[in-house]
């Protein structure tokens, strides 16, 4: 097998850059070649020599129903048969609106795009359009996609591989973003204090899945909003990975703060490459055509993401579906893996947020990129390989998050506390 993986990725690297086509799947965190995917069903994924393994990544979240939903796979295939794409408008893309609309009261107006990425561009480039200001704050840890104007002190491959920011990313556009710690309330009033008049924009991800998951502290996402206000600032959540992954809605429907732009994408797309911004209206209005901030996109509103996006959501809003079962479960999933840490004594942080999780290699409390950064990432690696090669699926690296589906059962459970029982007699 492990001759396979090499042939795979030599043979990748030789005609794609890096052998990927997204840094973090190169596993240079965690050491040794990627496996390959073959295919995936349900809670399982399986490599080209056929091996199983539960997926505790999820295309990186957006499987919230699991992988080859029938539903999910089925609207695909019927729409395909139809057409692929038309660059023009259909009736899809106005459901999908307005179903969002009705699960996020904060957005009045949307636009559909092709990922979370350009959601998030769209949505700064908004900002600064409306408000006639360049600078915009970001925090620490916080990733929101490639765009230039994001990528400074971003989590995830950036903080894997170690890069502060990014080459290409002119000093002078570099100049024009602020990044704070993430939970700090002190930086975060004397930052809004000296630039507020300045800020366009302050982006946030309500709950940090990029630095590994870090939930917000009790007030910081509320005193956000409040100074955001003071100060005229355009608020933008980026729930990109937490929209629809707690409740049929956004995380800012749970905690009651709502935010001027909110971007989109993942489970919105059903697995299909989806993103979207929407917000205020008289902010939003200010996108063209009837505005003059321009945006567009060859394959924004695609009829595949929309079906496949539109099934999932309306699956997610039956009665059926429990997104406190799956609170419970994950709950269930995280002490079982914390007791056994506890019982070989090994330093563990685990940060959940209802589906959501990370395992820090490290004491803790983990509550911002500095503290996050303080884990045993070697040990990380090790743990991740004993995982794999007993049929566990985690993420190749500690600064990134975990989630469950409601495809995954508790026999996965089960079997995913005795692999990593197994794996910590050898760690």
């Amino acid at each position: 097998m492990n001759k396979t993986k090499s042939d795979y990725f030599v043979k990748a690297r030789q005609i794609i850059a890096g052998g990927v086509n997204s840094p973090v799947r190169a596993w240079k965190a965690v050491g040794g070649k990627p496996v390959f995917v073959s295919h995936a069903k349900g809670s399982k994924i399986y490599d080209v020599s056929g091996k199983e393994y539960i997926d505790y990544v999820l295309s990186w979240g957006p499987m919230i129903l699991g992988h080859a939903h029938p539903k999910v796979i089925a609207s695909i295939c019927d729409t395909a048969k139809k057409g692929t794409s038309f660059g023009a408008p259909t009736q899809a893309e106005t459901q999908m609106a307005k179903l969002i609309s009705e699960a996020i009261p904060s957005i009045k107006l949307l636009r559909m795009t092709s990922s979370g990425t350009e959601a998030t561009m769209t949505a700064i480039r908004l900002a600064r359009g409306f408000t006639g200001r360049n600078l915009i704050a970001k925090f620490d840890g916080c990733y929101h996609g490639h765009a230039d104007s994001l990528l400074i002190k971003a989590g995830s491959g950036i903080a894997t591989l170690g890069i502060p920011g990014s080459p290409g990313i002119p000093a002078e556009l570099a100049r024009l973003t602020l990044s704070l710690p993430y939970n700090d309330m002190d930086a975060l009033r004397k930052a809004v204090k000296r630039y507020g008049s300045q800020l366009a924009a302050i982006i946030v991800e309500p709950v940090a899945g990029n630095m590994g998951v870090v939930p917000p502290r009790n007030g910081f996402l509320e005193k956000l909003r409040e100074l955001s206000t003071k100060y005229g600032i355009v608020l933008i959540f980026d729930e990109v990975i937490t929209g629809f992954r707690f409740t049929f809605g956004g995380y800012q429907n749970l905690i009651g703060v709502k935010p001027d732009l909110t971007c989109l994408g993942k489970i919105i797309g059903g697995g299909m490459p989806v993103g979207a911004v929407g917000g205020k209206r008289e902010i939003m209005e200010k996108l063209a055509p009837t505005g003059d901030v321009y945006q567009a996109g060859t394959l924004s509103g695609n009829p595949l993401a929309m079906s496949a996006g539109l099934t999932t959501l309306n699956i997610l809003k039956t009665k059926k579906i429990s997104f406190s079962a799956l609170d419970d479960k994950t709950n269930q999933l995280c002490r079982q893996i914390e007791n056994l840490f506890t019982t070989k004594g090994i330093a563990v942080c685990i940060n959940r947020v209802h589906s959501m999780f990370t395992i820090f290699f490290q004491q803790g409390p983990v509550y911002d990129l500095n503290t996050a950064q303080k884990s045993d990432t070697a040990l990380f690696a090790r743990f991740f390989h004993g995982m794999l090669k007993r049929g566990v699926w985690l993420a190749p690296s500690q600064y990134e998050a975990g989630f469950l589906s409601f495809a995954h059962t508790n026999r996965d459970v089960d079997r995913t506390i005795d692999a990593c029982s197994k794996t910590l007699k050898i760690l």
